[in-house]
């Protein structure tokens, strides 16, 4: 892969810094691997984990929420931890505490620390992934190059959730649910030594300040709100109390946490980050698509395991297609497009996309065709979210100071994050509904035909879910049409990202700029 960013006009320095570069993303992107797998992979091991464990039907979401709470809580404040302590450190104790509490995890004997374990998952998760993306944002700054290097992240990002669902039905069928755990330890392991050797940050890029303390306090209560929140709705329903509690808290608490920020000298998320006009619609439109791709996720695993008697391994095998799609979307398409296309031109059409394959699986039935509906359908459902999933994670951190580089990869983090724990709750919730109204409604069929009529009652409720689905990722498309007005980025393109204004134009020439190297 190196070969294709080298040439003849390069130096040996700058042969070096493009080597080291490339080697440093295979490590990025199995570290992201592996985040991405662990958001769906013990979903799979959950009932089987329950059963050892003797874990209650009423605890049971907290192995899932647990994780997403910590998680999507500290986001912005390990993205901040990141600018400050320098991303590649952050990045290598990222790594090997997720690595110990996933050792802890798979050895568990109890409840309290298989929660405990998820728990510390998400917190060591919520360090290392801004790291990873805003190593990659200060790392590449030619356009060209960082069209490459996102398409292969976005990718990853993308698929890894159906890459957990497959791992996660292997495992669990033919070795142990613990397992689920396991398996994150040699890819800590590598990823970690990997980066020690080879990864390589631009030493003016690190954001020296003081912590916000106020701002972290409001922003990670404010996220922990707003997550459990949408967690709470999908157990205990919309109109319970403590779920309308936490959402008004959710509100009260991230108002508090703007006003901060737009006082304090140093603040944890310097406003400029999202209120950019082609950020802040990335935001909005990455989360859109994430709640869409929860949806297939979510539908199809029911449809396939409930409706049709598929097992784990056959179910996570089901979702090849999307993975080709997001793959070939991300790397192929998406990255050849950005430097050809505004982003609009790319993230638009591919989300709509994403829509018309979400639309054909509202033809969904009981007895559908595998190869005839589902298969085109999650095809291009992740062909379209891959090759969007380029341009948005580029522009997340397009122009922003390199010392906000870790900020900005949170915030990527965040809206999707938000989506797909939005996407669960809202997406569940209308299926539910869905279900229990055409069941009331052909409450009087007969006993005969009783089991049919909970299979039709299921897919109906499926179909509604994906009706909203297809719903959400159509307004993604408005939202990146209306909201993201850059001109294409060609590789001639000055990057504000890890690079002075100077260095930005510098990096107009053909010969790239080599910045300063720290550890």
């Amino acid at each position: 892969m190196s070969e294709t960013v080298l040439s003849e006009g390069r130096d040996p320095q700058q042969a070096s810094t493009d080597n080291r570069r490339w080697r440093a993303l295979f490590f990025i992107s199995l570290a992201q691997l592996m985040v991405a797998l662990d958001a769906t992979i013990v979903n799979i091991a959950l009932p089987s984990a329950q059963h050892d464990l003797g874990i209650s039907d009423a605890n049971r979401q907290w192995v899932i929420t647990a994780y997403g709470l910590a998680f999507g809580g500290l986001l912005l404040f390990g993205g901040r931890v990141a600018d400050l302590w320098g991303r590649k450190r952050a990045f290598a104790i990222g790594l090997t505490g997720f690595a110990l509490a996933s050792a802890v995890g798979g050895a568990a004997q109890n409840e309290a620390t298989l929660l405990g374990a998820r728990a510390l998952q998400g917190v060591f998760g919520a360090l290392l992934a801004p790291a990873a993306l805003s190593l990659l944002a200060v790392m590449f700054t030619d356009a060209k190059e960082r069209a490459k290097a996102f398409g292969i992240y976005g990718a990853i990002t993308g698929g890894g959730g159906a890459v957990g669902l497959i791992l996660g039905g292997v495992l669990t069928e033919y070795l142990n649910w613990r397992y689920t755990f396991f398996v994150n330890v040699p890819f800590a392991i590598v990823a970690a030594l990997g980066a020690i050797m080879v990864i390589r940050e631009p030493a003016e890029g690190r954001n020296r300040s003081p912590l916000d303390i106020p701002g972290a306090v409001l922003a990670t209560l404010g996220l922990v709100s707003l997550v459990y929140g949408f967690a709470r709705a999908e157990s205990s329903g919309w109109s319970d109390a403590t779920t309308i509690g936490l959402f008004v808290a959710a509100v009260v608490l991230l108002v508090a946490f703007a006003v901060t920020e737009a006082k304090v000298k140093a603040p944890l998320l310097p406003l400029r980050v999202v209120t950019d006009r082609n950020r802040g619609g990335v935001f909005l439109s990455l989360g859109l698509a994430v709640i869409g791709l929860f949806g297939l996720f979510l539908f199809l695993t029911f449809y396939l395991q409930i409706v049709r008697g598929y097992s784990p391994v056959k179910t996570g095998f089901a979702f090849l297609p999307s993975i080709v799609g997001i793959a070939v979307g991300s790397t192929q398409i998406g990255a050849r497009l950005m430097p050809r296309l505004a982003p609009r031109l790319v993230m638009g059409p591919a989300f709509l996309l994403s829509a018309i394959g979400m639309l054909l699986l509202t033809w969904m039935t009981v007895d559908s065709s595998y190869a005839g509906l589902l298969l085109p359908g999650s095809l291009l459902v992740g062909l379209g979210i891959g090759t969007a999933f380029t341009p948005a994670i580029v522009l997340a951190t397009h122009g922003v100071e390199a010392r906000d580089a870790g900020v900005a990869s949170a915030m990527a983090n965040v809206s999707q994050q938000l989506g797909g724990a939005i996407g669960t709750a809202l997406l569940n919730t209308i299926a539910a509904s869905a279900t229990a109204s055409y069941l009331v409604a052909h409450a009087a069929t007969s006993g005969s035909a009783r089991q049919l009529l909970q299979s039709e009652g299921l897919v109906h409720g499926y179909v509604s879910g994906i009706w909203a689905a297809f719903g959400i990722l159509a307004a993604a498309s408005v939202v990146a049409f209306i909201f993201i007005n850059l001109p294409r980025l060609d590789a001639g393109a000055p990057e504000a990202s890890g690079s002075t204004e100077g260095e930005a134009d510098a990096g107009a020439s053909d010969d790239l700029h080599v910045p300063v190297i720290a550890d």
